[in-house]
């Protein structure tokens, strides 16, 4: 495997039914397990429609959109050995690692919600990351912390 994704080992995602959107599928596939693709879109669409009813929106796709909008990181720290010791090296965050980034912290957060159905579990993180709070968005603030208080590091970054 190369160290760096070309473009040959992007797979494209075929956008899905409801709100032909790229993003939405790509999330789809994250939340289904054993290969219950409708399941997960039930699930999916379900928790938009939740959200968007509870946050009194009309499209449940700018619920959507503004939600990950905020939960997208900027930037992120990779580890890099310098003359024996491990530096934390800041990095700007691009493109399709970005929306890798937001979709699996994402799933991460509303899976660690106990108590309630998997739909319920989306449209409560989806509300929250609305209103910039929650689980994902505060992994995202994390991220970002930790890349402010390396930033002296930068200069370890390959050009």
């Amino acid at each position: 495997m190369p160290r760096h994704k070309t473009k040959a080992l992007v797979r494209d995602v075929q956008p899905d039914r409801l709100y032909n959107s790229v993003q939405i599928a790509r999330l789809i596939n994250r939340v289904m397990r054993d290969g219950k693709k409708q399941v997960a879109e039930r699930l999916v669409y379900t928790g938009m429609q939740k959200a968007a009813d509870k946050l009194k929106v009309e499209n449940p796709l700018e619920v959507f959109d503004q939600a990950f909008k905020n939960v997208q990181p900027h930037m992120e720290t990779r580890s890099r050995r310098v003359g024996g010791a491990n530096y934390q090296i800041p990095f700007e965050v691009k493109g399709q690692r970005q929306n890798h980034l937001t979709t699996m912290w994402f799933v991460a957060a509303a899976r660690s919600r106990k108590g309630m159905s998997m739909a319920d579990r989306i449209a409560l993180e989806l509300v929250d990351a609305y209103n910039s709070q929650g689980a994902a968005v505060k992994k995202k603030e994390d991220t970002h912390k930790m890349a402010e208080a390396n930033r002296a590091f930068a200069h370890f970054a390959r050009g």
